[in-house]
């Protein structure tokens, strides 16, 4: 939403790529697009979660990076994040151009409108191959992979909680479980 074009990385060659595979692979596509200021992108993907592809994108590019960001701004060729930890809130800057890794917390999702769907059906998709960025299929993919996703095993589903049902006892119940549970 909002993007004017796009450029698409797809060769079969990258099937099984490891994240340093991924991230040299997509910095090489990035430098075939002039004038680049800001890269952004998640903090992790659905395949093996390894949440370093942004950074070793910035690596092999060269360029600064901030991860991690919940909130960003730029002014004067410069680019502040906050980053959230369990320790607290860091606040990180870096000259243009960079890399950005943003998470959840980023902004509000919406939908784009009929008209914005339409619209986007007739912006322009760039599809590069792994030879037209100049990476040869045996430097990447499964067969070359430094690591690999042996298994990939959905977590169980959440069972209903505990009801309580106060007849005087209720107090007691809870402590009584979040004791079981090691809450307490």
């Amino acid at each position: 939403m909002g993007a004017d074009k796009a450029v698409h990385l797809k060769d079969d060659g990258m099937h099984g790529s490891d994240v340093i595979q991924t991230g040299w692979a997509l910095a090489r596509a990035l430098g075939t697009i002039e004038g680049t200021e800001l890269v952004i992108a998640g903090n992790e993907s659905t395949d093996g979660v390894g949440g370093a592809v942004p950074a070793i994108i910035a690596e092999y590019l060269g360029l600064p990076q901030l991860t991690h960001l919940r909130k960003v701004s730029i002014e004067g060729g410069k680019i502040t994040g906050e980053r959230e930890t369990d320790e607290g809130v860091f606040t990180l800057e870096a000259t243009l151009p960079a890399v950005i890794s943003v998470n959840e917390k980023i902004n509000e999702p919406r939908f784009p409108s009929f008209k914005g769907i339409m619209a986007a059906k007739k912006k322009e998709v760039t599809v590069l191959t792994l030879a037209e960025i100049g990476v040869e299929s045996d430097e990447v993919g499964l067969a070359n992979a430094g690591s690999t996703v042996l298994a990939s095993t959905p977590k169980p589903a959440k069972t209903a909680g505990e009801k309580v049902t106060d007849e005087g006892e209720g107090g007691n119940q809870i402590v009584q479980y979040l004791v079981a549970q090691k809450i307490i």
